[in-house]
């Protein structure tokens, strides 16, 4: 199946080469020369045969509005648009919309993985009509992990379920990832705990609070025990503090993700081995600029891809 896909950063680029090693045949673009393979949407377009898919990774708000309204203009009808950026779900009725009076198809989907989803696949959350989520099915098949399919991948509903679904995963993320640094903070804090990596690996395996994101603070930690010199600053990707609005809108009570929320906000401010934690786990799974000390002090002031300008990357896309 042919599919073009825009946005090259570092879920776009293992995604095209994940669909490329199943026999897909992919035309990516970039805002980096270096990365593309066509130099411009006009020639992307041109070269991909009717139907048309579409696949969109840029950063969320203004960069991905404004390339949906491009392929508006360039795609025929019965062509498709996949929006996997991490965009806040009330966007996508409105791109939908904007697609749909050219009878252009819209299909938003979450994308987890991060930067190892090339070998491990990436779950999948998708929003829109069922025609739609069923022409694509051979693109979603190959970038879900291997195994069954409702394992990997959900048509989670309507337009705009799929970053719905995601903003919800993210939210947990939050939660799951605090909890797992507090506890290294106590564990660090008790002089009697000679081996705190120790008490991490060892609850990888036969314990209820095992996970892939413990497996990858204990790599962490093996390869800097205390964290030293990891800067604690961590910053929030727009879906956390979605999913936290969406909680106040429907009444629904949040206290462990809201409070993973603000303890970024408080990260900005003093550093802690909690919150030095959660920048390594962000760093190992989602390939995110993690900071460093030097002499106490911040070395860099960078932003991170989560709320970077328009470029090539999408944010905690995990």
């Amino acid at each position: 199946m042919q599919l073009g896909m825009i946005g090259l950063g570092k879920m776009g680029s293992n995604m095209r080469e994940r669909l490329r090693r199943a026999d897909h045949e992919v035309l990516g673009y970039d805002l980096d020369e270096d990365l593309r393979d066509v130099d411009s949407l006009e020639e992307m377009v041109e070269q991909i045969q009717s139907p048309r898919v579409i696949w969109v990774m840029v950063p969320h708000g203004e960069p991905t509005t404004s390339t949906v309204a491009t392929l508006g203009e360039l795609l025929d009808e019965g062509d498709m648009v996949v929006e996997g950026g991490n965009s806040f779900y009330l966007d996508d009725r409105k791109h939908d919309q904007m697609l749909s009076e050219k009878g252009i198809g819209y299909v938003d989907c979450g994308v987890s993985g991060g930067i190892w989803g090339l070998d491990n696949g990436y779950g999948l959350m998708c929003g829109g009509r069922t025609e739609h989520v069923e022409q694509i099915m051979p693109i979603f098949d190959a970038l879900r992990p291997e195994g069954p399919r409702e394992e990997g991948f959900v048509h989670a509903g309507d337009v705009g379920a799929g970053h719905y679904a995601k903003m919800v995963h993210n939210g947990i993320e939050y939660g799951l990832m605090h909890a797992y640094a507090e506890g290294f903070e106590l564990l660090l804090a008790k002089d009697i705990v000679k081996d705190v990596t120790g008490c991490f690996n060892a609850w990888s395996r036969g314990t209820v609070v095992r996970s892939w994101l413990l497996d990858l603070l204990v790599e962490s930690l093996e390869k800097n025990p205390e964290l030293e010199g990891v800067d604690g600053y961590t910053t929030d990707s727009g879906e956390g503090r979605w999913t936290v609005q969406e909680a106040i809108e429907n009444e629904v009570p949040m206290p462990v993700i809201s409070a993973s929320l603000f303890a970024r906000f408080s990260s900005r401010k003093d550093n802690s081995p909690s919150m030095q934690a959660v920048a390594a786990l962000r760093g190992a799974f989602g390939g995110h600029h993690v900071r460093m000390l030097d002499d106490g002090e911040a070395v860099v002031e960078e932003k991170d891809a989560d709320q970077a300008g328009p470029s090539s990357g999408t944010g905690d896309a995990t």
